[in-house]
């Protein structure tokens, strides 16, 4: 892997729009000033990169899954997370990381970071919330979401801001019970602004607007699939918001109204990050690609070079395929396309649960005795991955329409053949 970077150091124009280096879906971006940003992908790695020269500095290696989240400190410093639970602190020349945070026994999918930068929260599929000093010690735990904690943010006055999968906010004070409002939809991601204010991405494709208290504001539909990424620009003035279809909307802070519409190569987007003067707007997603936008025309900054073919070009017009395009991040279809962050899907009917030969799966899948066929793919997105396959480190997602998953699954029947 350090001799691709060096060999992307090499190649890639200075000029180039697109950050390109992963070998895996872009899940995390984080901007540690105003000419460095880290990313984090599916293929385990961090690399850091030089916005003015368009290339990367470094890539860093730690993590034994996904990096599923970044953020920076105040100091300079900054910090990985990722599906095997750790949290990684780095600093600007080390190879390895400075301290290393343990204790989540699930996936870590988002980072927070405190003004002061004297502590870090983190967000995990194991159901808490941990709020960790920078400099080592006990974590305070923060527990009570049925199910996957998504967001972590910190509020003013020592309180911390939770979102999870059971369509909960939480607010937890410095000390004792938090405040818990209920929503409508799953809540996949949250995020600050500077006035204090926290913005909710949900399942329903809806962005929320809600005080500190977790009083909703305002509300606005941006996609018609679940939002997968939110950023504040520094400035407060906007907000961005992606989903799995790969359309970011840029959406005034003030209002909610839509500003514009960045529309890529519809593929989902994963993580999006503005750069420190509110400028420019950075995206990652499925096609392993880092693009880099000017917010104020919506334009795609520098050349484009040539992107991934799209997997499911051959399949114009089939409802199937764009139920299964939300799936593309992970798996593929075909036997020469290999492995993702889950298991090739080729010859999936009739397969074994947990019996792909070379991948890796979640321990206990093998007691589970499922065999895949329409009827067990369809009831695994009837109930939900983790209902269904409990111990799974597929992402939670449910096809809540009959139609829909049953053209999936007949997509998938003649797809994977």
């Amino acid at each position: 892997m350090r001799a691709a970077a060096a060999l992307l150091m090499i190649c890639l124009p200075a000029s180039a729009a697109e950050l390109r280096g992963h070998g895996g879906p872009v899940r995390a971006l984080a901007i540690v000033d105003a000419g460095t940003v880290i990313s984090g992908s599916f293929d385990t790695t961090v690399i850091v990169w030089s916005l003015e020269r368009a290339s990367a500095l470094s890539v860093r290696q730690f993590h034994s899954g996904s990096v599923n989240a970044g953020a920076a400190l105040p100091d300079g410093r900054f910090a990985s997370a990722g599906e095997d639970g750790r949290i990684a602190i780095w600093n600007r020349t080390l190879d390895k990381p400075v301290s290393v945070l343990e204790g989540h026994t699930a996936p870590v999918v988002a980072l927070a970071v405190s003004p002061d930068g004297m502590h870090i929260a983190s967000a995990s599929w194991d159901g808490t919330a941990r709020v960790w000093p920078t400099d080592g010690g006990t974590p305070r735990v923060l527990s009570g979401h049925q199910g996957n904690v998504n967001g972590v943010a910190f509020l003013g006055g020592g309180a911390i801001a939770t979102a999870g999968y059971d369509a909960t906010l939480r607010i937890w004070p410095d000390a004792g019970a938090p405040v818990v409002k209920s929503f409508p939809a799953p809540l996949n991601t949250l995020a600050t602004l500077p006035d204090g204010h926290l913005v909710l991405g949900a399942g329903d494709g809806r962005v929320r607007i809600a005080t500190a208290d977790g009083e909703v504001t305002g509300d606005v539909q941006i996609t018609e699939t679940p939002v997968t990424a939110l950023a504040v620009s520094p400035d407060g003035k906007r907000i961005a918001a992606a989903g799995i279809r790969g359309a970011i909307a840029v959406v005034a802070a003030k209002n909610l109204q839509v500003e514009r519409t960045l529309v890529g190569p519809g593929l989902p987007v994963w993580s999006l990050a503005f750069t420190t003067d509110s400028r420019e707007l950075l995206t990652g997603g499925s096609d392993r690609v880092i693009r880099r936008w000017a917010v104020a025309t919506g334009e795609l900054i520098g050349p484009v070079v040539a992107g991934m073919p799209d997997p499911l070009a051959a399949y114009p017009g089939d409802r199937g395929a764009e139920v299964f395009r939300a799936c593309i991040a992970c798996h593929t279809l075909q036997p020469g396309d290999g492995m993702r962050a889950g298991p090739s899907l080729h010859g999936i009917m009739g397969r074994k649960i947990g019996a792909l030969p070379g991948y890796s799966y979640s321990p206990g899948f093998g007691d589970l005795g499922i065999v895949w066929t329409k009827e067990t793919i369809a009831k695994l997105f009837e109930l939900g991955p983790h209902a269904y396959t409990p111990g799974t480190k597929m992402p939670e997602q449910k096809v809540t329409r009959e139609e829909d998953r049953r053209a999936l699954v007949d997509f998938l029947a003649r797809a994977t053949r």
